[in-house]
């Protein structure tokens, strides 16, 4: 592989410094909302496009607005006084071979559908007001696109990079789990109180870990002060428990840093979202691919939510990238961490990137060469498989938030 570039050790890891800080935007944050419903359109476009005509046509569905409402919260239910808006734009195959797409039914179907099955304390009728803001796609990018029906090869839409790195470090896993135990159903179940909103922002000093936890309770599980502050030492509880199944670091955790509870000025809201009155959102603003906002590591700016996932890089580099990473400190013994970037030039074929970048922390006494045919095999591998993630993005088993 000529365009494969190998080199080592890692210039940065994080969890070698003294400082280091993560982020994740939960389920509920209006800007995981956001990309959440531009996936969420961007499948249901792909899945009508497959039962129509057979082959994903071109789209990117990957801008969206989240215009928060005005509600007013209160022991045992509040009300919500005006909706959030939510402005869902870009481009897609409108008609195709004499069919006309639905794209508003689909804007509604996708957009509501989501919102109902993961917004437990959300109304997506009363609550929400949708707007579709979709037009067709330039004709040059169209027959970019549909170059691939003729040729069998998928060609890259935009020159552009992915990146990714692999393992996590303590404070990555904590910071992660902790979003996911507290947003899973089971938890829900068990603690309805608890909205979807919950943000945490991580810091490790040196061997502690410091975690700040918002999240937005739901009023009409809530009773009274006291009963709010049991339920949030409730949810600190199963925080810390968390973190303890993924670390051996102590950890301090506040949750809603900023209620004033002498003053009984508590983060409460009727939806379990910051989105009906605190906070707007917007494709792009949150977690990258895995999940994570994370400062100390490579990142880049693409918003991977909503692009379509057969030729668009912005989307399926980081991905890929992500995986080589993964892959190759599972894969290969040697090798204790690795940092992939990618880049790819428009109308290429994506599964040949312009670049292939590798960094990589060997273990002592490793040298990379002899490494070589074994990391070859593992990109080659990933870059092969570019349809099976295709697939899992379509069908929702794979994540970009």
């Amino acid at each position: 592989m000529n365009n494969l570039h190998l080199s080592t050790p890692i210039a940065h890891q994080p969890q070698r410094a003294s400082i280091e800080m993560v982020e994740r935007k939960g389920l509920g944050h209006p800007d995981t909302l956001c990309d959440a419903l531009a996936e969420s359109l961007s499948r249901a476009l792909c899945r009508f496009y497959l039962d129509e005509f057979g082959l994903v046509l071109h789209h990117n569905v990957d801008k969206a607005l989240l215009w928060a409402g005005r509600a007013r919260p209160a022991y045992g239910g509040g009300e919500v006084l005006e909706p959030m808006e939510i402005f869902l734009a870009g481009r897609a195959t409108l008609e195709y071979q004499g069919v006309r797409v639905p794209i508003e039914d689909l804007v509604e179907e996708s957009a509501r559908g989501w919102l109902r099955e993961h917004l437990h304390a959300l109304d997506p009728q009363r609550h929400v007001k949708l707007h579709s803001l979709i037009r067709p796609g330039s004709a040059d990018l169209v027959e970019l696109y549909l170059r691939q029906e003729k040729t069998g090869v998928a060609l890259a839409n935009d020159t552009s990079c992915g990146v990714g790195y692999a393992p996590l470090d303590d404070l990555e896993r904590a910071v992660l789990t902790v979003e996911e135990m507290l947003n899973g159903e089971d938890i829900k179940a068990r603690h309805p109180a608890f909205g979807e909103d919950i943000k945490v922002m991580g810091v490790r000093d040196g061997e502690r870990l410091s975690l700040t936890i918002a999240c937005a309770f739901v009023d009409g599980y809530v009773r009274d002060l006291a009963d709010y502050q049991a339920q949030k030492a409730e949810l600190a509880a199963l925080a810390e428990g968390a973190v303890a199944s993924v670390t051996a670091m102590p950890v301090d955790i506040v949750v809603n840093a900023a209620d004033d509870e002498a003053n009984e000025s508590l983060y409460l809201t009727v939806t379990g979202t910051s989105a009906e009155s605190g906070d707007d959102g917007e494709v792009g603003r949150g977690n990258r691919v895995n999940g994570l906002i994370t400062p100390y590591r490579p990142m880049n700016m693409e918003a991977a939510a909503g692009k379509n996932p057969v030729t668009h890089v912005g989307k399926l580099y980081n991905l890929a990238a992500q995986r080589i990473a993964q892959n190759l400190v599972d894969g290969i013994e040697a090798i204790e961490a690795a940092e992939c970037y990618l880049v790819s030039r428009i109308g290429s074929p994506i599964s040949e990137p312009q670049t292939i970048d590798l960094r990589l922390d060997l273990a002592k006494g490793e040298r990379m060469e002899p490494l070589r045919p074994a990391i070859e095999a593992q990109v080659r591998g990933v870059l092969q498989d570019l349809p099976e993630i295709r697939r899992r993005l379509i069908d929702g088993s794979l994540g970009v938030f």
